[in-house]
């Protein structure tokens, strides 16, 4: 009896300690994500654009095309790469984040420049000539590229977030951050490139004028809705390149930016009283912002006079 009293207790303790284990993992996991939700907010505005143009039954089977991809490259390329290299070559974790940090930079930086000075769309809108099936597979394949670079960004910001050193704990927490922010990417996708229909059969399929009103009302508000995701991720984009950069320049040993941002935030915080902590956030939200829309612009030139031109000479087919 005694044999099995203490067989008991160890099955307890050994339950309490996986318990213990899972929290670190989904607390590990929900940190990660959190960071990254400049890269999340970013894919799921840039995506629904891929569907734009094509037959509405398509729609779904496109998205889903390329989630199922995403889940791959997350979980089959990008997760075992960064265990991989967090475990044999850490230092090059912060000069790499670095690169996806000056990435998103220029992105966001990209895109406040178009605002500023117009220029004709290229991509999936522009390629009218196509019949629908090669066209879908040019904009399924094109889809998967930009979510491939997205991807690698979430896993390495996520990666850094993870402050456990277990290599079990680091890779349930990755691929729970991969699943998740996933299924939340193309979940919100599928449903905004489905909203106009669901708008037009509320308006149509109905005789209740209110309902009628409300899938009007959807309709007509989508565009507006697109306009506001887009701005975000541009400003999400933006303040994670640049906390990326800020912390970056610090643990390789340049402190200024950093503790300038830190400092500032704390005047700000402490000026306020009560709302201290929002503030503080916003303050260093908006400085990283700022610093990750100077480096941007630097990066505008860099990119498309030296970068572009060279990528094109290496790679003519991509042109």
């Amino acid at each position: 009896m005694s044999g099995l009293l203490a067989l008991l207790d160890d099955v307890a303790a050994i339950a309490k300690l996986a318990a213990a284990q899972l929290d670190d993992v989904a607390a590990q996991a929900s940190k990660a994500g959190a960071k990254a939700a400049g890269v999340v907010i970013d894919d799921a505005a840039v995506t629904p654009k891929y569907v734009t143009g094509l037959p509405a039954a398509r729609e779904l089977p496109i998205v889903w095309k390329i989630a199922r991809a995403s889940f791959f490259n997350k979980l089959v390329i990008l997760l075992p790469a960064a265990l991989l290299l967090n475990a044999f070559l850490p230092f090059l974790l912060t000069p790499l984040l670095m690169i996806g940090g000056a990435y998103l930079c220029f992105e966001g930086a990209e895109k406040v420049w178009h605002l500023i000075v117009p220029h004709q769309e290229h991509g999936p809108q522009q390629a009218t000539t196509l019949d629908a099936a090669h066209l879908e597979e040019q904009r399924v394949k094109g889809a998967i590229k930009t979510d491939f670079i997205l991807s690698a960004e979430i896993m390495t910001i996520s990666l850094a977030q993870i402050e456990i050193d277990t290599v079990w704990i680091q890779g349930l927490a990755l691929a729970l951050v991969a699943v998740a922010i996933t299924a939340l990417v193309y979940g919100a996708v599928a449903l905004l490139v489905k909203a106009d229909d669901f708008g037009i059969l509320l308006s149509t399929k109905t005789d209740f004028g209110a309902i009628r009103a409300i899938g009007r009302g959807i309709v007509k508000s989508m565009p507006a809705v697109m306009a506001v995701i887009a701005t975000i991720g541009t400003l999400a984009m933006l303040w994670v390149g640049g906390s990326i950069l800020v912390h970056g320049l610090s643990d390789l040993g340049w402190h200024f930016p950093y503790e300038q941002i830190k400092y500032a935030a704390k005047l700000a915080s402490e000026a306020v009283g009560s709302a201290a902590g929002f503030v503080n956030w916003f303050v260093t939200a908006a400085l990283d912002g700022i610093l990750g829309l100077a480096a941007g612009f630097i990066l505008i030139p860099v990119v498309t006079v030296a970068i572009a031109p060279v990528m094109g000479w290496l790679f003519p087919e991509k042109r």
